[in-house]
């Protein structure tokens, strides 16, 4: 019979304090179990020793609720163990540097259970969505131990071809009980490049089907060899399919260990219990907000003419509806989103708000609908091009958190630059048009940088800092290590940031040259150049984001250009809104 546990905070434990199991000790990372018999005593040096007292330990160790709390947070700790797995083994700079990746545990059904807090929402709730298509391809009856799945499909993974998602089920007793899934972000996929020219996906690169990437353990050497044979970067590319399956690997193994430790035959039953404590908690934090709808509307550069997102944002009892009608109609340029990396980015925005406290799974995404027409911008159909679908995807929490600023005030930022800065830069012959390329050195690689985060309630915004994806600028020495550039300039955009009680956060100017003095191609996707991050609450709007070269010749935000031989490229990354009229206005 299970005893009434205790819970303690580790850190409200003074040292000298003791306690006499059972109880529970709780703390950021970890949970320490004092089972009835034993004592727990805190060191001067605040460590916890548990000494035994009694020559039997008796009654349960703790309750049903304790051993799920358990359980579920050591999965999460091994899909965060599978994010930095792929981190070490990953081959591209996009995600061993700047972190654009993703990692989660699914029950056979492809329901969420646990998401790695390392990754970007764009890829961790679309590759929410992406498991359920590859069950529809690969049911759990027909699957063998060893097979591992892929796919780079936009509309059947996260939303362009650069995101290669693997999924690996795992098996106990000869049969599968859950599947291990990543994504990442590869540096090069063919094609056009990483930018919005092509008119269709058919042009953007190389598409994956879902199809099995290894075969009952043994490599599928048709799907590797076709992408050694349609990218710019082989060795990439591939080393990163392989860290994908590994870590998927690395994963299966931990939640072996784990399915052995409680004497559990697979994870239906905690997965059941995982979802509906999850949507139970959302419900709950989603009935504490005023019931209506909300408006919010914003209007960013697009590629050759403005694109406006309209947002209506309803709050029923126990659920939040997110619906985009009236936003712009798909455009003829790769800037387009399929619908899973909308609703992934619109169901983060409400997540920033609503339920921050409960951990992202499938219960908690439930109660969080979004939609969008189909033939708009957000739910552009294949095959409209949708390489850049970041750059209006990574624009959707501002829309929506200017909906629930309205429903509960104080509790929104102001907006920021929002999508990344993320050049692809190239050189080769074929790849600067008329420019002579002589005898430099070829290369092909992305940068991730960021501009300023609005400002946070009671606080000033982020410098250079990635919101809403998360993921890292690109360090200088890494990116002048693989590739014959040279970083002339890479600071603060000091004024970037807009006024206000709380000041937004600063943009970066960078600074680029070919170090052979070559021309190069920059394939640009930028935002926030004609319509700056807005400030809230009477907060000034950010500075605007500006590209040009070294001699001040401005370069547009969008599309395929080349620095000519000797020249540099100058990016200024825009600036966050700020936060709240100033003390001095």
């Amino acid at each position: 019979t299970a005893e009434p546990t205790p819970v303690f905070a580790r850190a409200a434990l003074a040292a000298g304090a003791t306690l006499t199991g059972p109880a529970v000790i709780a703390e950021a990372q970890t949970t320490t179990l004092v089972p009835a018999g034993f004592r727990a005593r805190v060191t001067a040096g605040g460590d916890l020793v548990l000494q035994r007292e009694a020559s039997t330990v008796t009654g349960a160790v703790a309750g049903g609720e304790v051993r799920n709390q358990i359980i579920w947070e050591r999965m999460i700790a091994i899909v965060e163990e599978q994010a930095q797995a792929l981190i070490r083994t990953a081959f591209s700079t996009t995600v061993r540097e700047a972190g654009d990746l993703s990692a989660g545990l699914f029950d056979l059904r492809g329901r969420m259970l646990a998401q790695a807090v390392t990754g970007t929402p764009g890829h961790v709730n679309a590759m929410a969505a992406s498991v359920g298509f590859f069950l529809e391809r690969f049911a759990p009856a027909s699957m063998r131990e060893g097979d591992v799945y892929v796919t780079n499909d936009p509309w059947l993974g996260t939303g362009h071809l650069f995101d290669f998602t693997v999924v690996t089920p795992v098996f106990r007793h000869g049969a599968p009980v859950a599947l291990f899934a990543s994504t990442v972000h590869v540096v090069d996929i063919g094609g056009a490049g990483f930018g919005p020219d092509a008119g269709q996906v058919f042009e953007e690169g190389l598409c994956i089907p879902i199809l099995r990437l290894f075969d009952a353990g043994l490599p599928n050497e048709s799907v590797f060899e076709i992408v050694r044979a349609n990218v710019r970067e082989p060795v990439q590319v591939v080393g990163d399919l392989y860290s994908l399956s590994a870590c998927n690997a690395l994963g299966a193994g931990r939640l072996l260990e784990l399915l052995g430790e409680f004497g559990l035959n697979g994870v239906e039953s905690i997965g059941d219990h995982i979802v509906e404590t999850s949507r139970a908690a959302m419900r709950q934090a989603i009935a504490r907000l005023p019931q209506g709808e909300y408006r919010s509307a914003m209007t960013v550069d697009g590629y050759d003419a403005p694109v406006h997102i309209v947002a209506r944002l309803r709050i029923g009892a126990d659920a939040v509806e997110v619906d985009f009608s009236g936003t712009s109609a798909m455009s003829t340029h790769g800037i387009n989103v399929p619908l899973t990396y909308t609703q992934a980015y619109a169901s983060f925005g409400v997540r920033c708000v609503v339920g921050a406290e409960v951990p992202n799974n499938a219960g908690s995404l439930e109660p969080v609908r979004v939609s969008a027409p189909p033939g708009s911008i957000l739910n552009a159909p294949r095959p409209a091009a949708v390489t850049v679908r970041h750059v209006i995807g990574q624009m959707l929490p501002d829309v929506v958190l200017g909906c629930l600023e309205q429903a509960a005030p104080g509790s929104a930022p102001a907006e920021g630059s929002s999508s990344l800065w993320n050049p692809m830069l190239c050189g080769g012959h074929g790849l600067v048009g008329d420019h002579d390329y002589g005898d430099a050195t070829p290369f092909s690689v992305t940068l991730f940088h960021s501009g300023g985060t609005g400002a946070r309630p009671g606080k000033p915004g982020l410098s250079a800092t990635a919101f809403p994806s998360g993921v890292r600028n690109t360090p200088v020495e890494i990116t002048e290590s693989v590739a014959p550039l040279i970083f002339r300039r890479k600071e603060y955009r000091e004024g970037s940031g807009g006024d206000g009680r709380y000041r937004g956060g600063e943009g970066q100017v960078i600074e680029i040259e070919h170090r052979e003095g070559a021309p190069f191609t920059l394939f640009a996707l930028f935002d926030r150049i004609d319509h700056p991050a807005r400030g809230r609450n009477g907060g000034g709007a950010g500075a605007p984001g500006r590209v040009s070269l070294g001699d001040g010749t401005r370069l547009r935000g969008k599309g395929r250009q080349v620095v000519p031989a000797g020249a540099s490229l100058v990016l200024e990354l825009p600036g966050g809104g700020g936060l709240g009229r100033s003390e001095d206005s």
